[in-house]
């Protein structure tokens, strides 16, 4: 190699070293922008499936106060009866549901019977009408208010309702569990009030800080409604920046927002390091190929030179031979013919082996490289990339639609009435199912698309579910399980009946089947069907049971839309 061409490829490297560097550059900082926008979706994800679990924890106690308001033992405590039965019922639903505490407070403000009535910490004979959930409940109906316990010092969510004696019920919820749940899964979570006061926090040191500036006149307000202590300036949670995103989602409860804070510069520097690295290797492994492929081609050139060299050489001696024997000029022009010719046979071999030879391998290198750079040069700005950036678009589209549809299932807002394919309700209800269901033998008939009728999705698919699943628990152990589902049209109306070949309804729960609290299940609560009741009343229609002389059935009627 002479000095030009070792400092011609000096020069080479280093250009190629510079290129490789700001590609380099350009790939991290390409690859930090996708990891941070990733993230930053991924955390409205998880902020949503966080507010679902929220969601759920309140709505499975928020039927409790609507479902004891006509229990009779309340309405005879209520009465000036006696309220030990009472008291044990409260007790013994409070521990199977996991409320914090269940009580039944009277006309007058001061509680008759509560679930801790064992304990030290009895609600009993407290007065609670300085608290707003009562006052509220009393006068429109039911309430809800997020305050600290005035007895326990344990801050919780109150639910309350009125019951038709003047009474209210009210349930408390805490939130430990679904707090140390959100711990657990990484980041700040904590869900706010309307006026930015955070309520529920992962961190306990966050609870009660506020989110945004709020006048003092405000705060001292919110604190003395919710019976938090006057302490000193709270804690003003700082501004999501830099490394820090915040994604902000609603619940179900009103005026409340869950915010889920992570930091994401680790995440985001190790993405940019990587993909800079790939990058670089990827642009020096070119650099490198074609440095290779430049200097084969090279030698290849100068051997050829040299062989064309060679040959001019010889044919001039060929040629001075042949003027010095001019008697055999014929047979030194054969000669000379047959060297030229022997001459191009063997650089034509030469040239075709080499160029296979040092061609095989460069070829095989580029495919290797090009099927890598598939996957390596995913953070460049090239056309693969956008086809790659593409294709993870639609496969982020996909999820969304639990939560959308949890969300949607999550939600539990009722929705309103309208037309809806019985089909579509009914394959719902039977693909949440699905599971329990395949031990089972179901006969349903088909249902067209034009069958609708008026009700709410996600209220008639519960209603559905609650009658399946009760007759594939009453089905255990039946040696021919059957659920038969039949369709009856006539006058604007649908009947919808659900019949197993299970042991049926026993008598002495046949004559209080839609009340409060009747099973027969030493596992159930005996509110399914008061509640799938209450919603076939709310859309119109009607819920009953049809007396079978084997097996249970019961019977939908729906309005036809």
């Amino acid at each position: 190699m002479t000095y030009r061409e070792s400092l011609s490829g000096w020069h080479y490297w280093a250009l190629a070293a510079l290129f490789g560097a700001a590609v380099a550059i350009a790939a991290g900082w390409i690859a930090g922008a996708r990891t941070r926008d990733a993230l930053v979706l991924g955390a409205r994800t998880d902020a949503q499936l966080r507010a679902a679990l929220l969601d759920s924890e309140i709505a499975r106690f928020r039927l409790l106060p609507l479902a004891l308001s006509g229990d009779r033992d309340v309405a005879a405590t209520l009465a000036g009866g006696p309220a030990r039965p009472l008291d044990e019922k409260l007790e013994a639903l409070a521990r199977t549901t996991g409320a914090a505490a269940i009580y039944v407070i009277g006309a007058d403000g001061r509680t008759r019977a509560a679930s801790n009535w064992r304990t030290p910490q009895s609600f009993v004979g407290t007065d609670y009408r300085f608290r707003r959930y009562f006052r509220d409940a009393r006068i429109r109906g039911e309430a809800s208010q997020f305050a600290l316990g005035t007895v326990s010092r344990h801050s919780g969510l109150y639910l309350a309702r009125r019951t038709p004696t003047e009474g209210v019920i009210v349930v408390k919820l805490e939130f430990d569990a679904i707090e140390a749940a959100w711990r657990r899964a990484g980041g700040d979570t904590y869900v706010e009030d309307p006026a930015g006061l955070v309520l529920v926090a992962s961190d306990p040191s966050l609870r009660f800080a506020v989110a945004r500036p709020i006048v003092p006149a405000a705060l001292a307000a919110l604190r003395r409604d919710a019976a938090l202590p006057d302490t000193s300036a709270p804690v003003l949670l700082p501004p999501a920046r830099g490394d820090l995103i915040e994604a902000s989602v609603p619940t179900s409860q009103p005026g409340w927002r869950l915010s889920l804070r992570r930091s994401v510069g680790p995440a985001v520097a190790a993405a940019q390091r990587t993909a800079g690295l790939v990058a670089l290797v990827v642009v020096l492994a070119l650099a490198a190929l074609f440095w290779s492929l430049r200097q084969r081609a090279t030698l290849s050139r100068r051997r050829t030179a040299e062989l064309e060299t060679a040959v001019a050489d010889r044919t001039a001696e060929l040629r001075r031979e042949i003027e010095e024997r001019a008697a055999i000029e014929a047979r030194a022009a054969d000669l000379r013919e047959g060297l030229r010719q022997a001459n191009r046979l063997a650089t034509l071999g030469q040239v075709t082996a080499s160029v296979a030879h040092e061609t095989a391998q460069p070829v095989a290198a580029i495919r290797t490289y090009a099927e890598t750079s598939v996957q390596l040069l995913a953070q460049g700005a090239t056309d693969m990339v956008r086809d790659n950036l593409e294709t993870i678009r639609r496969l982020s589209d996909r999820i969304g639609s639990v939560t959308a549809q949890l969300r949607g299932f999550s939600r539990r807002q009722p929705g309103e009435v309208r037309p809806l394919p019985l089909a579509e309700v009914l394959d719902g209800a039977l693909l949440i199912l699905k599971e329990q269901l395949r031990s089972v033998r179901l006969e349903r008939p088909a249902i067209g698309a034009h069958l609708q009728v008026m009700g709410g999705q996600v209220r008639l698919e519960q209603v559905f579910v609650n009658l399946l699943q009760n007759a594939v628990e009453a089905l255990a152990g039946r040696p021919d399980p059957t659920i038969t589902i039949r369709i009856t049209l006539a006058d604007g109306l649908v009947w919808v009946r659900i019949h197993d070949n299970g042991p049926g309804i026993a008598p002495d729960i046949a004559g209080r089947l839609f009340t409060p609290f009747a099973t027969s299940r030493s596992s159930g609560l005996g509110l399914g069907l008061v509640i799938a009741s209450d919603i076939m009343t709310d859309l119109g229609g009607s819920l009953r049971w049809l007396p079978e002389e084997s097996g249970a059935c019961f019977e939908l009627e729906l309005r036809r839309a």
